[in-house]
């Protein structure tokens, strides 16, 4: 896991015409997993790091990098992580939707094969991307 975030560019400008941008270069959570979520456009930019302790995720809105926290999650999918899970703060509200699968090849972690971010805020444009990564976990 160290390996491959030490190799992830710099991350670029966001290019498209959306809010969510790169959160640039993350270190794994002091306890617990992280899930590291990559865009799946031509960019592959990190644009979001979801943590299982404390339940938040880090995104990029506007240029701004904050933590929102989480408000709700079900199923539970493994990892501290749900298959649906719900994050809150100011005007901004983030589902990701994500399904993961533990490989022999990866200790401490697993990828995630699929998964979806939505951006929602009151009075604008609601923005789903498609993202997938990796879980880490200390």
């Amino acid at each position: 896991m160290l390996a491959l975030q030490a190799a992830t560019p710099a991350p670029a400008a966001n290019s498209g015409t959306g809010p969510l941008g790169a959160i640039g270069q993350q270190k794994l959570p002091a306890k617990g997993c992280a899930a590291y979520l990559w865009s799946m456009d031509a960019g592959r930019q990190l644009v979001a790091m979801a943590t299982a302790d404390p339940a938040q995720i880090r995104l990029a809105i506007d240029g701004k990098t904050t933590d929102y926290a989480m408000t709700t999650q079900s199923p539970a999918i493994g990892f501290g992580f749900g298959g649906v899970t719900q994050y809150r703060g100011g005007d901004v509200t983030a589902t990701l939707d994500m399904a993961v699968a533990v490989r022999a090849d990866i200790s401490a972690g697993a990828t995630v094969t699929s998964a979806t971010l939505r951006i929602d805020r009151p009075g604008r444009d609601t923005v789903v991307m498609p993202v997938g990564g990796l879980i880490g976990c200390v």
